[in-house]
């Protein structure tokens, strides 16, 4: 059982961030489910990006009270499930954290697809990151209980 989600990108302000906030949607009403996410290299303490908070705020969701956080060994170990964006996300956490290999996935593994970086791209590669995010988000919540 899932109990704490952790979403995982490089900088903590585009991908990880929009799926937490979607994720925390899709768990509204299921009791004890905590959704958070972190960056591997994380703009700590910096808002979420003002393109990716455009598009959410768009979609009905708020995003203003976000701040970039990092992945540290405990934050990583603290999870029951880790959703990363890329594959070389992957092989970074279970190479630098062992321990967690096992709960960690990519967010697109139910489809085989990676979440690329939107940073500093214009917003139609927001747009595409958006959907994808979406969807995985979508897919991954029906095994959370």
């Amino acid at each position: 059982m899932f109990k704490k989600l952790l979403f995982v990108c490089v900088g903590n302000i585009c991908r990880s961030p929009t799926a937490e906030i979607l994720m925390r949607q899709q768990m509204r009403g299921r009791v004890g489910v905590e959704v958070s996410s972190a960056g591997l290299q994380a703009l700590v303490g910096k808002p979420i990006d003002s393109m990716a908070a455009a598009l959410l705020r768009e979609r009905g969701h708020e995003s203003a009270s976000h701040r970039g956080c990092q992945a540290s060994p405990s934050v990583l170990a603290a999870a029951d499930l880790i959703l990363v964006m890329e594959r070389v996300h992957v092989a970074r956490i279970t190479r630098d954290v062992p321990q967690v290999s096992g709960k960690t996935f990519l967010l697109g593994h139910w489809d085989g697809v990676e979440v690329p970086d939107p940073y500093r791209q214009q917003r139609i590669a927001f747009e595409h990151v958006y959907a994808l995010i979406e969807q995985g988000v979508s897919r991954w919540s029906t095994y959370i209980k």
